[in-house]
């Protein structure tokens, strides 16, 4: 009896290690999600949702043929994108390659659209948040 209890114990470790291993810290705190989930909800939440869930049917083109407000809450492919290009897409928008999304570079700061962005990867699960990290550290060695 003993050796199946030890086999389970060894799988269960070595299967707590592998999940842990993938878990990267979050590089925002509290404070900063809470100012981006206020500034979501006032900014963004109409296009892409009050849970950044994305429009309705986001995956097919709405009805003039552009793609419709993605999902942010790590359901698309937000996450296969560095802060880099999220930021720059927040500032610029979508409009000038085809797209919906007007820029907000005038309305908001660099600092609001970091906290926005803090806002929407806390939804991310752990997985996701360390596919976009790995992602993000090929970029940043660029």
């Amino acid at each position: 009896m003993r050796p199946i209890y030890t086999i389970y114990i060894v799988a269960g470790l070595a299967l707590s290690f592998s999940i842990r291993a993938e878990t990267v810290p979050r590089d925002f705190d509290f404070l900063q999600m809470k100012r981006g989930g206020q500034l979501f909800q006032q900014h963004c939440a109409a296009c892409h949702g009050k849970q950044a869930e994305g429009a309705a049917n986001w995956q097919r083109p709405g009805p003039e043929g552009k793609n419709q407000p993605p999902a942010l809450n790590g359901s698309a492919h937000t996450w296969h994108h560095p802060r880099s290009v999220l930021m720059d897409v927040i500032k610029n928008g979508t409009q000038r390659i085809g797209g919906s999304m007007p820029p907000w570079k005038d309305k908001l700061s660099d600092k609001q659209i970091h906290d926005i962005i803090a806002w929407f990867q806390a939804k991310w699960s752990d997985e996701i948040y360390a596919a976009w990290h790995r992602i993000e550290q090929d970029e940043t060695k660029r």
